[in-house]
């Protein structure tokens, strides 16, 4: 089957610097020049088959550069939806973390968040456990948090508003709280989104959650009834995330994708965003520079 060999490179030097290693390997295999999909940024060479030696081959190529890089199908490259986690993900922080620290407990809580997204800990315990630690902050606290606290990730909306426009369906899906995904959903401009919901007593919070807690099935379940609503196939989408609770909805996905993420789902995932951004995982589905869609 026909792969890609894509690359996306965080600067002119990383650039010229992989496409001169990544040359060596295509030219072994007596391939040509690659196809540049954004000059100066991203460029692929397609290979008739790909194996694991191809892969170990790319991987020690661009080893030490700046440079994210997959090899995938070609086949159903471009995906029809998209579900992507929100903490560390589409945003750049844990809200949950941040909430914290209008309590006054965001290092222990913080502790806790970095377990359970590492996989040491299970998950909705652990989110049990943190949000118990809120009880009695004011829910003034979780729009001062949005304001001062919450920002997209370089790239989100970009990536985002291009799937959508080229027909793809958009979900965010966090093991956090749908007060933060609600308003992050409308900035990056995703169709749905689903999360957790705090529990409060109209003024404060009560320290509960509501049950069924979202985590790591809840996501997979997410993916999949997507895929069954819009009578697509699992190599019709992209799942992305970061921490240990996004483990199988990426393992699910045509193309799974680990943003910055813990060392458990970078090794689980098809291909690793670290050194670029969220536009990475356009070129990695062969969009071109003047097919992105952008502010």
């Amino acid at each position: 089957m026909p792969h890609a060999l894509v690359f996306v490179a965080a600067d002119r030097a990383a650039y010229f610097e992989a496409m001169r290693m990544l040359g060596r390997v295509a030219l072994a295999r007596k391939l040509g020049p690659p196809d540049v999909l954004a000059g100066w940024t991203a460029a692929e060479w397609t290979y008739d088959e790909a194996d694991s030696e191809l892969r170990a081959e790319a991987g020690e190529a661009v080893a030490g550069l700046a440079v994210d890089w997959a090899l995938v199908p070609t086949a159903d490259r471009r995906k029809r939806l998209l579900v992507a986690d929100m903490d560390s993900t589409i945003i750049g922080c844990e809200c949950l973390d941040e909430l914290a620290d209008y309590a006054g407990r965001k290092a222990e809580i913080a502790a806790i968040t970095e377990r359970a997204m590492r996989g040491e800990l299970e998950f909705e315990a652990a989110l049990g456990a943190r949000v118990a630690m809120l009880k009695g902050l004011d829910l003034s606290a979780l729009q001062s948090c949005f304001d001062e606290r919450v920002s997209l990730n370089p790239g989100a909306r970009t990536l985002v508003r291009t799937m959508r426009a080229y027909g793809a369906r958009t979900l965010l899906v966090s093991g956090g709280f749908d007060f933060f995904t609600s308003r992050v959903a409308a900035l990056a401009g995703f169709d749905e989104h689903r999360a957790n919901t705090l529990i409060d007593d109209g003024a404060r919070l009560t320290g509960g959650v509501r049950e069924p807690i979202l985590g790591r099935a809840a996501k997979l379940h997410a993916l999949e009834a997507q895929i069954r609503a819009l009578a697509l196939s699992r190599a019709d989408a992209l799942a992305i995330g970061d921490g240990a609770n996004d483990l199988d909805m990426i393992e699910a996905a045509g193309l799974g994708l680990a943003y910055r993420a813990k060392p458990i789902v970078a090794a689980a995932a098809d291909a690793r965003i670290d050194h670029t951004d969220l536009e990475a995982a356009l070129y990695f589905q062969g969009y071109r520079r003047d097919e992105i869609v952008r502010d």
